[in-house]
C-alpha cells in the first residue's frame, strides 16, 4: 500500500520526536541510525527517504526538543523556572528533559548546522525567559543578561549534578545549593511563588 504525503510527514515526525528522546537520554553518538529507526518503528532503508544524514536528524531533533522546553518556559517566573529546572525529577529525567543541559557537550564537537540549532534555542529560551522578568519591571537588556546569567548557572548545576552517581549525595547538594543560591538573587522573599507549571520536559 502506497502511504499518504499525510502519512509519510507524520512518519518523518515521530522519527524526528523519537530522536530527540534517544540523543537527550544517550548522546548523539549513542545511537546509531538502525537502533533509531527500530525504536521509531520503522526500517533502517527509510531512513535515508527522509533525511540527508545523521547531522541532518540531530540538528532537527535537537530544535524539536528544543521547542519543546521553550513552550515549558515561555513567560515564567524566573524563581519557578529555577525551582522546576534544578528539581531532582528534571536530573533524573534526561531524555525528557532540556536537550541544554543533555546534550551541550555533544554539540560542541558538532557541525556548524547543528551548533547553531543550539544557538537559535538558546535565542528563543532567553525571549521566552525574559518575559517573566519583564513583568517584574526590568528593562530589555537587564532583563536578557539576568536569563542568561540564571540559564548558565542552572544548565552547569544539572551537568554537574548528572556527572554524579545516581545515589551520591553530592548530587542532590549541587542542586540544592545552586538552586537557593540563584532563588536568593533572584527573587529573596518570592521563591515560592508558583507559575502554574511543574515541568521543563519537552
Amino acid at each position: 500500500m502506497k502511504v499518504t504525503k499525510a502519512q509519510a510527514q507524520a512518519n518523518r515526525a515521530h522519527v524526528v520526536q523519537t530522536a530527540s528522546t534517544l540523543f537527550r537520554d544517550r548522546g548523539y553518538d549513542g545511537v546509531g541510525v538502525a537502533d533509531l529507526m527500530a525504536a521509531a518503528g520503522f526500517t533502517h532503508g527509510g531512513f535515508y527517504k527522509n533525511f540527508r544524514s545523521k547531522a541532518d536528524l540531530i540538528a532537527e531533533s535537537t530544535a524539536c526538543g528544543m521547542a519543546g522546553t521553550v513552550d515549558l518556559v515561555d513567560g515564567v517566573k524566573p524563581a519557578d523556572f529555577v525551582q522546576q529546572y534544578l528539581s531532582r525529577a528534571h536530573r533524573d529525567g534526561r531524555a525528557a528533559g532540556c536537550s541544554l543541559a543533555a546534550l551541550s557537550g555533544d554539540a560542541a564537537r558538532q557541525p556548524d548546522e547543528v551548533r547553531a540549532t543550539f544557538e537559535a534555542g538558546i535565542e528563543r529560551m532567553l525571549a521566552a525567559l525574559s518575559k517573566g522578568v519583564g513583568a517584574q519591571g526590568d528593562d530589555p537588556d537587564l532583563a536578557r543578561a539576568k536569563c542568561l546569567d540564571m540559564m548558565a548557572h542552572a544548565v552547569g548545576a544539572l551537568v554537574m549534578s548528572r556527572a554524579c552517581p545516581d545515589d551520591s549525595p553530592l548530587a542532590d547538594e549541587i542542586l540544592a545549593v545552586c538552586r537557593e543560591a540563584l532563588l536568593a538573587s533572584l527573587a529573596p522573599g518570592k521563591a515560592g511563588a508558583s507559575a502554574g507549571r511543574s515541568s521543563v520536559s519537552a
